[in-house]
């Protein structure tokens, strides 16, 4: 993941920008008989919203085992990629309906490479972290036939972030890709299995620059035989 930065001097022709099209929190929790209740059921809000280190103010995880934490806090996906869904479902695909906190457009999610910032209005700085791995609720919601395989077969995952820097973000804001790392690894790489040399590029990158990759990540790369 990237070394710090200092967001304010960096150059503003940086390497992508993008629009925060919509801002969603949860809109009530619904009965989801796998955990009892799920938060998964996200509407968009006006006005400006606080992102906190442990997400948006006024949203919730329900399941806070597989959900949230610091490196969960907020979940974007890209209207490019619901448009794919939305094509191929016959049906809308609105901003909150795969349970996601930003819906982003002219940028990357599943694509994004791991560990690089945005800044999004004039404040705010996350940084990508992790795929979105789908589950039995996302299917229940979305009641749609094998809607987990055909998700991960299609691999248009989105992506969570860490919040670095707090503060309000509103749907119009710019976003702009403050740093990215070299080792060149996407979100979507994380999700599929990355190969040994993309494994070994996080690696040194993690090393070089002591920031460490999430324990997602870790755990992965682990279970891939590509650390102890």
């Amino acid at each position: 993941m990237s070394a710090q930065v200092n967001v304010e001097t960096v150059n503003q022709q940086g390497p992508g920008t993008g629009i925060l099209e919509q801002v969603c929190v949860v809109h009530a929790l619904k009965p989801d008989r796998g955990i009892g209740v799920t938060a998964i059921d996200k509407r968009a809000v006006a006005g400006p919203v606080k992102a906190t280190k442990v997400g948006l103010y006024a949203d919730v995880q329900a399941d806070r085992i597989h959900h949230g934490g610091a490196d969960q806090a907020i979940y974007a996906y890209s209207e490019a990629e619901a448009q794919r869904w939305a094509q191929e479902l016959g049906r809308e695909i609105p901003g909150g309906c795969f349970g996601e906190n930003l819906r982003v457009s002219s940028l990357e999610t599943t694509d994004a490479i791991v560990g690089e910032r945005w800044r999004i209005g004039k404040y705010v700085v996350v940084e990508v972290t992790l795929p979105r791995t789908p589950c039995s609720t996302f299917a229940r919601h979305m009641e749609e036939e094998d809607w987990v395989s055909r998700f991960t077969e299609r691999g248009d995952v989105g992506c969570y972030l860490r919040v670095v820097r707090v503060g309000k973000i509103r749907a119009g804001d710019a976003i702009e890709v403050v740093s990215r790392p070299a080792h060149g690894v996407s979100v979507r790489d994380v999700f599929t299995g990355p190969t040994p040399a993309q494994a070994q590029a996080m690696l040194d990158e993690q090393a070089a620059t002591g920031v460490p990759l999430p324990e997602k990540i870790l755990n992965k790369l682990r279970q891939l035989g590509f650390t102890d």
